[in-house]
């Protein structure tokens, strides 16, 4: 016999309202089985042991189960970087990937994270994570695309496209989360317009594709907490923005109040039955809260599901993980996203790519063979191998011509690079420098008096035959051996399923250490590249000018190695430009106290504040080499300053890709904005010698501003000025002047 859901499904599938048949099942519900949907139906002590044992890796998390309606619930797994349940492919991390500007290609890493999703039985994805980049000391800056509102939002619009071929997408956090260490206790101030014109446009960008689901935030935003606040889960979000489908909860602690939270406009708290269900029963049964407001969350989530075909997706094969495609384009995109910062002549050629002379190339540093994903928190995933830059080097160029030592000798190190013909130093970061922050549990004590008692043995036994019927190891026994090459790659560590601490960054600086590496290989070898490992910006001043050539290299997948030897063997031009400015000095950086329990957030950060107070970046936003060069022509505005086109010529020998940048401002003078807005970038490919011609879409809304006496946003009517430019601020930028209505 068909059940409710199924009828529903089918329903939809005609032509049916998903909400009107949401509200259908909601009424066949008894009041228990819709509180049931408030929240991930798992008993709280039950989970958290669960979790503590690797369990955020071993298997989607379920929440809306109503089995006696044939209701399936939906089942969420993490990312961004791919899929965290089970063995799948790890993709570079976000900050990378935004380093592409590429918006097809991370469509096309959303599609296979979406396939991958489908193998190990997860429909709802949490990989969307576009918090702004307002400080590179944030712990989770790796986890979004960088400082710019439009680039950020067009970035995770390509990723939710894609994912939601084969599932529903979550995108978070909402709002203003990009500091880790306070994150439970710190309220974010922050006025109207700064709000609107810098911490939520891309947010509104990724609910206007369509996005499934939206998670809130952990923090406080002008005194009220993110999961339980009604002026942004239903002002905002749901009355100003349109958004239909479900808002869940960040994780464990992401609110309160329950009572609060439902009347907010929160539908589930995940992942467990924790803080809301206790006090929602204990309303409910007083008068306190109407059954209706249950019911409205409950229809939100149901909605969602129905829309999206949960309980009707397909299951893809066990193959699908790993598959060869998706190692090539994790490779594809690492290679990408590397950034050329510097790479200055020796002789009379620069020192990349490598000559065709090369005989012995020293590859140096701690980080040169490690297992270095990046960070060790929520998008941990869990690849049987990782090609690290001296497997992938030695894959290329042969293992003859490698020598490789860690560095921690520095006059040993020294001599190495001395004898070789060029030095390839990696320095960097880890998982345990920065990351999702996993404190020794004092920073939330205090919210653990929130926390149920007791589990509910029915719910306990429930969990555990989910968790038998639902396990994708991840040790190093199903390691997948058949599709490793030992030559190529460095295994998972045991243990590598446990949590790092991760945090904020103490320093936006290289640990000493490496700096004292970096700057004696560079005295006994001249053609040293240093290759740097971050998720955010480094500043580099006490050594860039010691150096002739500079990568940024990224957290760059469990494919980076390979990558890496593409690049710097010039097998692959590269094509990255900065998301976000790197500046000359730290203080030229908003203020920053990643123990603030207070903290006011204002428009003016990363290449906007530099533009603002004369400040010159090291490297401005949107910068980038190539191993050719390029120039742009005169462009061309539509009559409606839609688009701009501009020829770009390529003036080297070598195909490259430029990144076309279009930026944006007011003619009119007072108004207290940027001195140059992003509104619009393309990636082309140009043939050594050659001219494509670009096509730059201009996003009005990337102009709008904010009206706070209608609390909506506006594009004020008049002359605009677009630059059309290589870079921010770029000297040989050509402008062109549009009216917009």
């Amino acid at each position: 016999m068909q059940t409710a859901y199924a009828t529903a499904l089918e329903n939809v599938r005609g032509g049916a309202a998903a909400r009107d048949e949401a509200r259908t099942l909601v009424g066949m519900m008894t009041t228990e089985e819709k509180i049931h949907c408030l929240d991930g139906g798992v008993p709280t002590w039950e989970g958290l042991r669960d979790i503590g044992g690797g369990g955020y890796h071993l298997r989607p998390f379920r929440a809306c189960w109503v089995p006696r309606l044939g209701i399936p619930g939906f089942h969420f797994s993490d990312g961004p970087r791919g899929v965290v349940v089970g063995q799948a492919t790890a993709f570079p991390v976000s900050m990378a990937r935004g380093a592409s500007f590429d918006v097809n290609l991370e469509e096309r890493i959303g599609d296979a994270i979406g396939r991958e999703l489908r193998v190990v039985g997860a429909d709802l994805y949490g990989g969307v994570c576009v918090n702004l980049l307002r400080h590179p000391a944030w712990g989770r800056a790796q986890e979004t695309y960088g400082e710019d509102p439009h680039h950020v939002g067009e970035l995770g619009a390509a990723l939710t496209r894609g994912v939601q071929k084969h599932v529903m997408a979550t995108v978070k956090h909402f709002a203003l989360n990009s500091m880790e260490n306070a994150r439970f206790t710190v309220d974010v101030q922050c006025d109207e317009r700064a709000l609107h014109e810098v911490y939520l446009p891309h947010f509104r960008r990724i609910v206007a594709e369509g996005v499934a689901a939206v998670m809130s935030a952990y923090n406080a935003v002008n005194g009220e907490w993110a999961g339980e606040n009604p002026g942004l889960l239903t002002d905002v979000l749901r009355n100003e923005w349109g958004f239909d489908g479900m808002v869940i909860s960040d994780w464990i602690f992401g609110l309160r109040d329950g009572v609060k939270s439902v009347r907010a406009g929160l539908d589930v708290e995940m992942p467990y039955r924790m803080i809301r269900h206790e006090p929602v029963v204990r309303a409910l049964e007083a008068g306190e809260l109407a059954i209706s407001e249950i019911e409205h969350a409950v229809v939100n989530s149901l909605s969602t599901m129905l829309r999206f075909g949960v309980g009707s997706l397909p299951r893809n094969p066990d193959s699908v993980l790993l598959a060869p495609a998706h190692l090539g384009l994790a490779r594809e995109a690492a290679a990408k996203s590397m950034v050329l910062l510097k790479n200055d002549p020796v002789g009379p050629t620069p020192v990349l790519p490598f000559a065709t002379s090369t005989r012995r190339i020293a590859v140096l540093g701690r980080l040169s063979d490690m297992r270095n994903l990046g960070d060790g928190g929520s998008s941990d995933v869990m690849s049987p191998w990782v090609v690290t830059p001296l497997a992938g080097l030695v894959q290329r160029h042969g293992s003859d011509a490698v020598v490789h030592y860690d560095g921690d000798d520095v006059a040993r190190a020294a001599e190495i690079a001395s004898t070789s013909d060029v030095a390839v130093v990696v320095v960097g970061y880890t998982k345990e420098h920065e990351g999702e922050f996993i404190g020794d549990g004092s920073e939330t004590a205090h919210l653990r008096s929130l926390f149920p008692s007791g589990d509910d043995p029915e719910l306990v036994e429930n969990y555990r035959q989910y968790m038998r019927e639902n396990h994708w190891p991840v040790d190093a026994e199903h390691n997948m051996s058949d599709r490793r090459n030992p030559r190529r790659a460095r295994t998972t560590d045991k243990g590598d399923v446990s949590f790092a601490r991760g945090g904020d960054r103490t320093s936006l600086r290289l640990p000493p250490a490496d700096v004292e590496l970096i700057r004696a290989v560079a005295e006994r070898q001249s053609r040293t590249v240093v290759v740097v490992v971050c998720g955010s910006a480094v500043v580099m001043e006490e050594w860039r000018t010691d150096v002739p050539a500079i990568v940024l290299g990224w957290y760059s997948g469990m494919m980076g190695g390979d990558a890496l030897a593409d690049v710097l063997s010039g097998d692959v031009n590269p094509s990255g430009r900065l998301p976000f400015a790197i500046p000359a000095d730290e203080s030229h950086l908003p203020f920053f106290d990643k123990n603030a329990t207070s903290i006011v957030y204002d428009r003016w950060h990363g290449q906007w504040k530099l533009d603002r107070d004369g400040n010159v970046a090291a490297y401005p936003f949107g910068f980038g080499l190539s191993y050719t060069t390029f120039r742009l022509g005169s462009p061309s505005v539509s009559a409606d300053g839609g688009h701009v086109e501009v020829e770009v010529e390529n003036t080297g020998g070598v195909q490259g890709e430029c990144v076309v940048q279009v930026y944006g401002r007011p003619v009119r003078d007072g108004e207290n904005l940027p001195q140059r807005t992003l509104v619009g970038f393309a990636k082309v490919a140009v043939p050594g010698g050659g001219t494509t011609r670009a096509r730059v879409v201009v996003s009005r809304t990337a102009l709008e501003t904010r009206d706070t006496v209608n609390h909506e946003m506006v594009l004020a009517p008049g002359e605009y000025v677009l630059e059309v430019s290589r870079f921010a601020g770029d000297p040989e930028a050509a402008t062109v002047t549009v009216h917009l209505a």
